[in-house]
């Protein structure tokens, strides 16, 4: 049987593409290629879950949820917020490591990964 190989992307719907793009290359320094941001290849896993449409984890109405790496959560959140950002509060560390979320222009809640130090 054929297997995957990798996480190819993410695509999400936008009521305007161009302005969330150029807002994700201001506030979280991402670099486009063409139409899409090509992410650098960070070793280690990349999750894919599945969650009941219920589950409070990230908004029901809302389809899917972006995961990005980060080196400094608590660096990038703390720019998001003095940018005028909504940042969610809570920040949970655990043995999976550091976790914490923010809300786009367009109302998608995304969530901070800062892996745990080894």
């Amino acid at each position: 049987m054929a297997s995957v190989t990798g996480f190819g992307g993410a695509f999400l719907r936008a009521r305007d593409p161009e302005a969330l793009a150029r807002w994700y290359e201001q506030h979280l320094g991402l670099q486009r290629t063409g139409a899409s941001f090509v992410l650098p290849a960070a070793p280690g896993p990349v999750a894919l879950a599945f969650f009941a449409q219920e589950d409070p984890y990230f908004p029901p109405e809302q389809p899917a949820m972006l995961d990005l790496r980060v080196e400094d959560l608590d660096v990038v959140l703390d720019a998001l917020e003095a940018a005028g950002a909504a940042v969610d509060p809570r920040r949970d560390s655990s043995a999976f490591g550091r976790f914490g979320w923010f809300t786009d222009p367009e109302g998608n809640r995304v969530e901070l990964w800062q892996e745990p130090t080894p």
